[in-house]
C-alpha cells in the first residue's frame, strides 16, 4: 500500500525503500446515520482509536481520499446493513521516523 512521507524534503532524489508488513490491516470508521451528530461521535471514535494505537506503539494512517468520492464510498458501505463510511485507517508498524515540521513548531514560525 503506497504511503506519503510528511517528514520534509527529501535529502535524495530516490531513497531506498522501507520494509513494512507484508499485509496492512486497515479498518473502517463508520456510522449508523451521517449527519452533524454521526460525524461528531465518529471523531470521538477516532479519537480513541488513535489515542490506543498510540499507546500500544501502532502507526496509524488515515486514509481520507476515499471517501471524498460519493461513488466509492457508497461501494464501501457494507452491503448487508446500512452504514455510512466515515474513515478508513490503516494500521501497522512502520519504521521509526523523524517529527514532521509542524510537529516541531517550524511551521508556526513560519506563519506571520
Amino acid at each position: 500500500m503506497p504511503m506519503r512521507d510528511f517528514t520534509g524534503p527529501l535529502p535524495t532524489p530516490h531513497p531506498p525503500a522501507l520494509r513494512f508488513e507484508r499485509h496492512a490491516q486497515v479498518a473502517l470508521l463508520w456510522t449508523f446515520h451521517d449527519c452533524g451528530k454521526d460525524w461528531l461521535n465518529a471523531g470521538q471514535a477516532l479519537q480513541h482509536v488513535l489515542l490506543t494505537a498510540t499507546a500500544h506503539g501502532v502507526r496509524t494512517s488515515l486514509l481520507y481520499q476515499a471517501m471524498e468520492w460519493p461513488d466509492l464510498r457508497a461501494a464501501i458501505g457494507l452491503p448487508r446493513r446500512r452504514c455510512h463510511p466515515q474513515l478508513l485507517i490503516r494500521f501497522g508498524y512502520g519504521p521509526d521516523s523523524g517529527r514532521t515540521p509542524r510537529a516541531c513548531g517550524q511551521a508556526a514560525a513560519e506563519t506571520p
